[in-house]
């Protein structure tokens, strides 16, 4: 969008793959993704405006916007018609991304993720998602703390604990904010029955913020998709298993090379 500036991360040579990062992280989430898939794929993991080293949100930012975005960032790019591949919020906007843009999307891979939250979860778990937090933003500076609680299925691996300590340090409170309200409202139910491009799930076993009842939606929804599940993982299943992750991801675009379809729609 015009005056945002975006940042991302961009490596190897290939079918394009574009990563969507969850909230309230950034494209540093991807990291075991960028270093494992790049000798076969041009990977790009961009920052979410309001992320990382992305410009700040403007007023009022929605969900159509964060959409837009993220097709003004592929076409700058000249990825043409591209994998891609949204991780928890990020799966939402990759589903918007299908909505406003079909054209440049090859291929969803939706990783334990949501139709929005007021989509896919209960009301009273909105609720309390909500309530928790508003007590995060109302918290002083020296107690700020936005790490969602329920990421991993035990203890984060270790070699991506300094990592994630970074990624939710740099955490910006008005993004946060905007990503409440924008979660919170969002509803995406109507648009998975009509997919009409390959579509990947992939969840971690025991997710315990969007669990498998959520997958299984998914599943029975959107038209062939192939839901793949990761024993032992929880919600960062790219983190806690990075190999059946990546593995999954592979294989998946292998199977489904962009410009496979003539229609924008992906239908043959």
């Amino acid at each position: 969008m015009s005056g945002l500036e975006i940042a991302c991360e961009r490596v190897g040579e290939g079918p394009a793959l574009v990563l969507v990062h969850g909230a309230p992280a950034d494209g540093r989430l991807w990291q075991p993704q960028l270093a494992a898939l790049a000798d076969e794929f041009t990977v790009v993991a961009w920052d979410e405006p309001g992320a990382g080293g992305s410009s700040d949100l403007p007023f009022r930012f929605g969900l159509a916007d964060y959409a837009n975005c993220l097709a003004a960032l592929i076409e700058a790019l000249a990825l043409g018609t591209a994998h891609v591949a949204g991780l928890s919020w990020g799966g939402t906007v990759a589903l918007e991304l299908y909505r406003r843009h079909p054209g440049l999307v090859a291929t969803l891979i939706l990783a334990d993720t949501y139709a929005g939250w007021k989509g896919s979860l209960p009301v009273e778990e909105v609720e309390a998602r909500v309530a928790g937090v508003r007590r995060t933003l109302a918290a002083p500076a020296e107690e700020f703390d936005p790490t969602p609680p329920g990421l991993f299925a035990g203890d984060p691996p270790p070699e991506f604990v300094p990592l994630l300590k970074e990624i939710f340090a740099a955490v910006r409170r008005e993004s946060l904010r905007t990503l409440l309200l924008v979660m919170a409202e969002a509803d995406q139910r109507d648009l998975l029955s009509r997919i009409a491009v390959p579509t990947l799930l992939i969840w971690g076993e025991l997710d315990a913020r969007s669990p498998l009842s959520v997958a299984r939606q998914f599943d029975q929804a959107i038209p062939d998709a192939k839901l793949v599940v990761i024993p032992g993982a929880g919600h960062l299943s790219n983190l806690e298993q990075p190999d059946s992750f990546n593995e999954a991801v592979r294989e998946f675009c292998r199977a489904h090379l962009p410009g496979q379809s003539e229609d924008p729609t992906g239908r043959a």
